[in-house]
């Protein structure tokens, strides 16, 4: 969450002008994805908490793996404007639906 406040003070305040409004859109989704999956991150926390199915930790690393990937090609890309970065956010993309399949899987097993 630190990171995500961070990036997104960055962003607003440091790339604002500097960029076209097009890729500080971009950015500003990066900053979206990785705050929600910052919270699910916490989610992990908590199921781990009242259950011992070794999935929930999965979702919680495949979640970083999608702020990674995802957020950050898309961090990336808005700064640089090198286009082949956006074909690394689908991986982010598919690791957040995984860590939330993973998720919702193992609590609904758990709850």
């Amino acid at each position: 969450m630190f990171l995500g406040v961070a990036l997104g003070a960055f962003g607003s305040h440091a790339l604002h002008g500097k960029i076209s409004d097009h890729y500080l859109e971009v950015y500003k989704v990066g900053v979206i994805y990785h705050f929600i999956h910052a919270l699910g991150l916490f989610a992990v926390a908590w199921l781990s908490t009242v259950s011992a199915d070794p999935k929930i930790a999965v979702a919680g690393i495949f979640f970083v793996a999608g702020i990674i990937f995802f957020s950050g090609s898309l961090y990336a890309l808005s700064i640089t404007g090198i286009k082949w970065l956006g074909a690394i956010t689908p991986l982010g993309g598919v690791s957040f639906l995984l860590g939330w399949g993973i998720l919702i899987f193992s609590s609904y097993k758990t709850l």
